[in-house]
């Protein structure tokens, strides 16, 4: 449900206080819309804003246009390394913060669709994709921990036809189904779009694939919140997706 920004910040303030911790990695996955043009430059404002005031190790970003990585990377260059999966149209952008997180390499895997597919007919091609990314997972070496985040447009009913192992698993799942972080597309709180039926999904979603050779440290989920719930001076939200805000432990 959409909040007011009072009640917002406060609410961003406690999740800080509570998130925050130096020993723990913290990521955002958000789809931004960036192919909605109403109010582009108040929105990239304030997905600029969430960014600075949560400061996220990781940011995972779909559906990114040029005019918004421009403005973005004014803003935020200094502090993150800029990783875009693309040039033209709408691409994906990893952000990764300069001291906390460093860069080895980066390879572009080529999807047909940046986030999946939405339409309820293409069923099938999500699920395909789907099982690509469990499968690309599973085969990184033992002792590497793998995540993977995005706006996914998959349905329970989908998920459950694709074989996940058992040292791959959902972040909202693991962290026991919190009701409040449910629905990352919840058309009857989110007004960006103009739909005749009103829709609840958990398109949005974040998988883990940990270490399992001996020795080598586990990372396990520790929290997680959605951001961008309130409306921004413009009216508008900064996406018609919910963000999701996360943070991983390390034993």
């Amino acid at each position: 449900q959409g909040q007011s920004a009072d009640e917002a910040s406060a609410v961003r303030r406690k999740e800080k206080t509570e998130f925050e911790e130096d020993d723990k990695l913290s990521l955002l996955t958000w789809n931004i819309d960036g192919l909605d043009g109403e109010e582009q430059p108040q929105r990239a404002r304030g997905l600029c804003s969430y960014i600075l005031e949560y400061s996220p190790d990781v940011v995972l970003l779909q559906e990114m246009v040029q005019p918004y990585i421009r403005f973005m990377h004014k803003r935020l260059a200094t502090n993150y390394t800029f990783i875009k999966g693309g040039e033209i149209g709408y691409f994906t952008t990893i952000l990764l913060k300069k001291t906390r997180v460093t860069l080895l390499d980066s390879k572009i895997l080529p999807f047909r669709y940046s986030q999946l597919t939405k339409f309820y007919y293409n069923s099938g091609e999500r699920m395909r994709q789907f099982n690509a990314v469990i499968k690309r997972m599973s085969m990184a070496p033992d002792d590497f921990t793998v995540l993977f985040g995005g706006d996914t447009n998959l349905r329970d009913y989908e998920v459950a036809t694709v074989e996940i192992p058992e040292s791959i698993c959902d972040l909202w799942e693991q962290l026991g189904e919190p009701e409040k972080c449910r629905y990352t597309w919840d058309t009857w709180a989110n007004t960006n779009k103009e739909m005749r039926f009103k829709n609840r999904l958990r398109f949005d979603r974040v998988y883990l694939r940990r270490a399992v050779k001996d020795g080598v440290p586990r990372m396990e989920p520790h929290s997680m919140a959605l951001v961008g719930l309130e409306k921004l001076k413009c009216g508008r939200y900064t996406s018609d997706h919910w963000g999701i805000y996360c943070t991983f432990s390390v034993d």
